[in-house]
C-alpha cells in the first residue's frame, strides 16, 4: 500500500500525538480504531462535520470517547476540512492525528489515508467509526469489535438486517480496500465482493445509525 500524502509540500501525512492502547493482555490482537472525521459539512453550509457542537465539546472528542470506551486501542483520527483548526479547537491527546489533504474527493481518500497511518503498527484489524453517527455508542463499537478472529475479519454492524457502521476490516485486507476506495464509495467495492464472507453484528437494539448531514439533523446533537 502506498504511503498517502500529507500537507502540501510534506513528504507524508501529518500526525500528533502518542498512540494510547486500552489495557489489554500481552497476547491479545490489537484492534485500531479509525475515525474518519474529514468532511467538510457541504449540505451544512461548509461547517467541518468534526467541529459540531455535541454536550458542549466538538462531536469528534464524542466520537474517539466511544471507540476508546468500545475497548479499540490506538485511536487513529483522519482529518481534513479545517484540520488546523479541529486540532486547535479539539482535545486529541492520546490519538494519532493525519491530515488527508485530499479529502474533498470523498471518503474513499480518508480512508485510504487511515489504513496507510495504521500499517506499521501491531493492529491486526481496524475499526472504522464515521464522526457524524453519535446515535452510535461503545457499546455498538464493542460488539463488533468482538467478532474479530483474524486478521482476514470482515465484520459490520447491522440495523434490523441492513449492513451499517462500525466497520471492522482484519489488516490481511487492508491493501484490497485502498486499492478500491475511491470517491465516497469507501469500503464498499471491497465489501460487494466478499458480501459471502462479511459476518453482520445486529446492533439496533443498542444503537441508531443516523447521520448528521442536513441542518435539521443538528437537532439530534442538542
Amino acid at each position: 500500500m502506498s504511503s498517502p500524502s500529507g500537507h502540501t509540500g510534506a513528504p507524508g501525512p501529518a500526525r500528533s500525538g502518542t498512540p494510547s492502547d486500552p489495557a489489554r493482555s500481552a497476547d491479545a490482537p490489537v484492534i485500531a480504531g479509525l475515525l474518519l472525521a474529514a468532511g467538510g459539512g457541504r449540505r451544512l453550509g461548509g461547517r467541518p462535520k468534526a467541529l459540531l457542537p455535541y454536550r458542549g465539546r466538538p462531536l469528534v472528542e464524542n466520537a474517539v470517547r466511544v471507540l476508546r470506551e468500545g475497548g479499540c486501542g490506538p485511536v487513529h483520527v483522519v482529518l481534513g476540512a479545517s484540520a488546523a483548526e479541529v486540532r486547535e479547537r479539539a482535545d486529541l491527546a492520546g490519538c494519532v492525528v493525519v491530515d488527508n489533504p485530499d479529502w474533498a474527493e470523498g471518503m474513499g481518500s480518508s480512508l485510504r489515508v487511515g489504513l496507510a497511518s495504521l500499517a506499521s503498527t501491531r493492529a491486526r484489524a481496524a475499526l472504522v467509526s464515521l464522526v457524524d453517527q453519535p446515535g452510535i455508542g461503545p457499546a455498538a463499537v464493542a460488539r463488533v469489535r468482538e467478532a474479530y478472529r483474524s486478521p482476514a475479519s470482515l465484520v459490520a454492524a447491522a440495523y434490523d438486517g441492513e449492513r451499517g457502521h462500525p466497520v471492522l476490516f482484519g489488516a490481511d485486507r487492508w491493501a484490497d480496500i485502498a486499492a478500491t476506495a475511491t470517491g465516497d464509495k469507501g469500503a464498499r467495492v471491497h465489501l460487494t465482493r466478499h458480501a459471502g464472507e462479511l459476518v453482520l453484528v445486529e446492533c439496533a437494539d443498542i444503537a441508531e445509525a443516523y447521520d448528521i448531514d442536513t441542518p435539521p439533523d443538528l437537532a439530534r446533537l442538542v
